[in-house]
C-alpha cells in the first residue's frame, strides 16, 4: 500500500464512511475498488486530497476572513452573486499550497505515475464537496472537473480550480438555497488516471428506468471520446436498455432496446494549446455505428446489477471504455436521486385533448404536459432575459442553467439524451422536458405559443398553440384481492413501462399492430422483397429507415423482437399474451411499400386478416418475421412469459394449418413451455369450442368482433352505433357457452374487448359466469377491481345462501 498522510487518501483505503474526509464522490470510488473488484468490476486507480488539505490551503493564503467578507456583502445586498463568485475564485486562484500539501500531492502523483509505468500519466481531476456535520449532503454538479491533465504542475493547478469551483456562482446559490454555511463545505480532489475513451466511447448508465422508475431495467448511454458530451447533453447518444433479473443466465442476452443516436460530436485530447480536451466533429461512420456490442451491453448492465446490490438502492454510474486496452471502467457511482425517492400512493397521467400541428420530435422526459410561449436562450451569457412562466428553448443546459430552469413550465434542447444535464434537472424538478430535438433552436421563434407533450410514450412532441389537456390521478391505495385474473390490455412499449406500477398479474392483449405501425413503419413484405418494390418514395423512405443494415429484415425483426421485449419484462414473470399481427388490408396498405401487397376489399372487417394470412403465399414470409421476432423473445432474451394469440381464427382446418405454420418457424405449442392462445371474436370459436380447446391453451373474447358478427351490426356504423352493445343477451349467452365449454376441456377464457373497461356491470356479469381473466385498459384497472371484489363477494354469499 502506498504511503499516505493527513493530506493524501488512495483510493483504495477509503469506504463510504469516509465522506466527510473526502467527500461522496472519492468515498464512493474507494468502496468500489475494495469491495468490487472481486466482483469483476474495474475502477481507474487513484488518490484524494482531504478536507484537512483544503482548510490549511485556506489558512495559509489567509483566506477565510476575505471569503465570509465578501458572502457578507453578497447577503447584505451590497454585492451581487456573480461578482461575490468570481471575487472569491480568484482569491484561490492567486494562493499557494502550503510546500507540505504540494508535496504529498506530488509524491502521490509521483506514485500513480510508477503503478502505470509512465513518466507522466494522465489524470481526471474531480471535485469532491463535502460537509463534516452533513455527510448525507449532494453537492453533485455543482463543482468543476478537469480532463487530460499531465505532469505536477499541471496537476497542482487543477487542484487550485477546483477548490475555486467550490464558489461557482451555482455552487453558492445551491448552498444558499440547502441554508448550508459555506464555510462549513470543504473540498477534496479526487485525482483519477484517464480511461483513454477519446480513443473508444463512455457515457452514463442508470440502474433504475429514469422515466419511469421501473426498477428492473439498467439503462446506459454511450457517446464517442470522453463521457463529458453525455453528461452536459452536447451530443445525442445511443441509448440501451438490459433487463436485469436475467442478466445472471449466461445463455440470455436480455438487452431489450438498443436506440442509434446521432453522437455528432466527440471530446478528444488536444494537442498544444492551452486547452487539454477539445470537441471534434465525428464521422458519418461513427454516427452510424453502435458504440458499443452486445457483449459490453451486457458486462455493463451485469456492473449496474452488482454496484446497485452493494449501496442497496438504485444508483446513477459512469462508465469509460479504453480505446488502447479495449477495457471497460466505472468512473464514477452515486446514488439515483429522484425515481427512486418517489413514493407510489397514486400514479398522474396526462393526456391531450385534441393535437395540433407537430413541429418537433425528441425523447420525452417526465409524463406531463405543458404549454406556454417560447423563450429562447441560446448561451447562459443570456439567461438574465429570461421570461418566468415561459417553455425554456435552448441547445443544451449545465448547471449555470438550473435557476432559470426552476422558473420555466418545460423545457426543450438541440441536444442530449436521458441522462444529459437538462433531462437529471428537469426530473428532479418536475417539469416536462423534450431533449435531443436537433432543430428547436432553429424552428421555434421567442414568443410562439407552443405546447409539448411528454404524455405519449418515449418521444416527445411540440405541438403548435396552446393545447388543452387534462389531467388525473389514479389512487394505489387499499386496493382489494380478487380471485379473477386481472391483467392489462397494452399497445406501445413505453406504456407497459409507465402502468407497471398497477397491480395486474400480467397483460391480456399486447398490440403487436402498435410497433409495427409507430416504430417500424414499413410493410414487411416490402422488406422481404425489397428489390421487387416499384415504389420509387417507398424504396428512398425503406433505405432510410434500414440504414446499417445488410438484410432489410432484420431491421423488422429487431425493432419487434425489442417492442415485444420491453412489454413483456415490463411484467416479468406474469403471462403477457401477444397477439400476432392483425391489420386489415386497408391498414397494412398504409404501411410503407404496403399498396404492392395488399389487395384492395370492399369489407376488410371480414377479409383478409388474422389467421388466414398466415398461411397464405401472400404474406407468409412476413408473418416469419412475427415468429422470428416472438423466437428471439423467447429464446435469446429469456422472457419465456410471452403467450403467443391467434386472431380471427376461422374454422378447425385454418387452426391447424397455423399451428404448423408456427411449428415451422421453431414456434410448436407446447415446446419449451410454448402456450398458444386463440381469439374468440367468431360465432364459430364459441360453437366448436370444445375442438378448438383441443388445439389452443387458451381463449380469449374479442367484444367487439364477436358483438359485429353475432349481431351482424357493422362496429364503424354511426347509424347502427345503439344497436352495437356487448350487454346483448345474445353475447352473453355466447360468452357463458363459451366458459361452461372451455372449462369442461380444463381450457382458460379471458376477455380483452372494451365492454368490461366501459361497463361495470358487464364485468359483473363475467365474473358470475366464471371467467378466469379480465383484460383492461390501464386508465380502468384500479375501478375495475373495486367492482370486481364486490361481483366476487355477492358470489359467494349467494352460493353460501343455496
Amino acid at each position: 500500500m502506498a504511503k499516505e498522510n493527513n493530506y493524501i487518501r488512495w483510493f483504495e483505503t477509503l469506504n463510504s464512511k469516509d465522506v466527510p474526509v473526502v467527500g461522496g464522490k472519492n468515498a464512493s470510488l474507494g468502496e468500489m475498488i475494495r469491495r468490487l473488484k472481486k466482483e469483476g468490476i474495474r475502477v481507474p486507480d487513484g488518490f484524494a486530497t482531504t478536507a484537512k488539505a483544503y482548510w490549511e490551503f485556506l489558512e495559509a493564503n489567509d483566506l477565510k476572513g476575505k471569503i465570509q467578507s465578501y458572502l457578507e456583502e453578497m447577503e447584505d445586498g451590497k454585492r451581487p452573486l456573480e461578482k461575490t463568485g468570481k471575487s472569491i475564485r480568484d482569491l484561490f486562484l492567486k494562493g499557494h499550497f502550503p510546500e507540505e500539501i504540494a508535496e504529498a500531492i506530488q509524491n502521490a502523483y509521483m506514485e500513480l505515475c510508477k503503478r502505470y509505468d509512465t513518466e507522466e500519466v494522465d489524470v481526471a481531476v474531480r471535485s469532491s464537496a463535502t460537509a463534516e456535520d452533513l455527510p448525507e449532503a449532494s453537492f453533485a454538479g455543482q463543482q468543476e472537473t478537469f480532463l487530460n491533465v499531465s505532469g505536477e504542475e499541471e496537476l497542482l493547478e487543477a487542484c487550485r480550480k477546483c477548490y475555486a469551483s467550490l464558489f461557482t456562482d451555482r455552487a453558492i446559490a445551491y448552498r444558499e438555497e440547502k441554508g448550508f454555511d459555506h464555510m462549513k463545505v470543504a473540498l477534496s480532489v479526487g485525482v483519477q488516471k484517464m480511461v483513454r475513451s477519446d480513443k473508444a466511447g463512455a457515457g452514463v448508465m442508470f440502474s433504475i428506468d429514469t422515466e419511469t422508475g421501473f426498477p428492473d431495467v439498467a439503462v446506459i448511454n454511450a457517446a464517442w471520446g470522453l463521457g463529458e458530451n453525455v453528461v452536459q447533453g452536447t451530443v445525442t447518444p445511443d441509448e440501451y436498455m438490459v433487463f436485469k433479473p436475467l442478466l445472471d443466465q449466461k445463455s440470455f442476452h436480455p438487452i431489450i432496446e438498443k436506440t442509434l443516436g446521432n453522437k455528432e460530436k466527440k471530446m478528444v485530447y488536444a494537442r498544444g494549446g492551452t486547452k487539454a480536451t477539445k470537441n471534434i466533429d465525428t464521422s458519418k461512420e461513427e454516427r452510424r455505428a453502435f458504440v458499443l456490442n452486445d457483449e459490453e451491453i451486457l458486462r455493463l448492465g451485469r456492473w449496474a446489477v452488482v454496484i446497485e446490490k452493494h449501496y442497496k438502492k438504485p444508483m446513477d454510474i459512469e462508465w469509460a471504455k479504453d480505446g488502447e486496452t479495449e477495457e471497460l471502467f466505472i468512473v464514477q457511482a452515486r446514488p439515483e436521486t429522484v425515481q427512486s425517492q418517489k413514493e407510489a400512493i397514486s400514479l398522474k397521467t396526462y393526456s391531450l385533448k385534441k393535437r395540433g400541428k407537430r413541429l418537433l420530435t425528441g425523447l420525452s422526459i417526465g409524463e406531463a404536459i405543458a404549454a406556454g410561449e417560447v423563450c429562447k436562450i441560446k448561451s447562459a451569457d443570456h439567461i438574465g432575459r429570461f421570461k418566468e412562466g415561459s417553455i425554456l428553448v435552448t441547445e443544451m443546459t449545465d448547471p449555470d442553467w438550473v435557476p432559470i430552469m426552476k422558473q420555466s413550465k418545460g423545457i426543450v434542447t438541440d441536444y442530449g439524451g436521458r441522462t444529459c444535464h437538462a433531462a437529471i434537472v428537469s426530473r428532479e424538478l418536475g417539469i416536462p422536458a423534450i431533449v435531443g430535438t436537433g432543430e428547436a433552436t432553429e424552428v421555434l421563434k421567442d414568443g410562439q405559443e407552443i405546447t409539448i407533450s411528454c404524455a405519449e410514450g418515449d418521444q416527445g412532441y411540440v405541438y403548435e398553440g396552446i393545447l388543452k389537456y387534462e389531467e388525473s390521478e389514479v389512487s394505489l391505495e387499499k386496493i382489494p384481492k380478487t380471485k379473477t385474473q386481472i391483467v392489462m390490455n397494452i399497445a406501445s412499449p413505453a406504456a407497459a413501462f409507465r402502468w407497471w406500477r398497477l397491480p395486474c398479474e400480467g397483460i391480456g392483449l399486447a398490440r403487436m399492430e402498435f410497433i409495427v405501425n409507430n416504430i417500424i413503419k414499413i410493410h414487411p413484405m416490402a422488406l422481404v422483397r425489397f428489390n421487387e418494390l416499384e415504389d420509387k418514395e417507398a424504396r428512398r423512405q425503406i433505405q432510410e429507415l434500414t440504414r446499417g443494415y445488410e438484410d432489410k429484415t432484420d431491421y423488422f425483426v429487431d425493432h419487434l423482437a425489442q417492442g415485444i421485449a420491453k412489454i413483456a419484462a415490463s411484467q416479468y414473470p406474469e403471462p403477457v399474451i401477444v397477439r400476432m399481427s392483425d391489420f386489415k388490408t386497408n391498414e397494412y396498405a398504409n404501411l410503407i411499400g404496403g399498396k404492392e401487397f395488399e389487395p384492395k376489399e370492399e369489407n376488410p372487417m371480414l377479409g383478409f386478416r388474422g389467421a388466414s394470412r398466415y398461411y397464405s403465399k401472400r404474406y407468409r414470409e412476413g408473418f416469419a418475421l412475427e415468429c422470428k421476432a416472438i423466437k428471439r423473445v423467447r429464446e435469446k432474451m429469456g422472457l419465456k412469459n410471452v403467450i403467443i394469440m391467434i386472431p380471427f381464427c376461422r374454422t378447425l382446418e385454418e387452426a391447424d394449418r397455423v399451428l404448423q405454420v408456427l411449428a415451422k418457424n421453431g414456434l410448436k405449442r407446447g415446446k419449451d413451455d410454448l402456450q398458444v392462445y386463440v381469439m374468440c371474436e367468431i360465432p364459430s370459436n364459441v360453437i366448436l369450442a370444445v375442438e378448438f380447446a383441443k388445439r389452443f391453451d387458451g381463449f380469449s373474447i374479442g367484444s367487439n368482433d364477436l358483438t359485429q358478427l353475432v349481431l351482424g351490426v357493422d362496429r364503424d356504423s354511426a347509424e347502427l352505433a345503439p344497436l352495437f352493445d356487448e350487454r346483448n343477451e345474445a353475447i352473453k349467452k355466447m360468452i357463458q357457452d363459451l366458459i361452461k365449454s372451455a372449462h369442461k376441456a380444463r381450457c382458460k377464457v379471458g376477455i380483452c374487448g372494451q365492454a368490461p373497461s366501459d361497463y361495470p356491470e358487464f364485468a359483473t356479469f363475467l365474473v358470475k359466469a366464471g371467467i378466469d381473466s379480465i383484460s383492461l385498459n390501464p386508465d380502468s384497472v384500479i375501478e375495475t377491481i373495486r367492482h370486481v371484489a364486490r361481483a366476487e363477494k355477492g358470489k359467494r354469499r349467494e352460493k353460501a345462501n343455496r
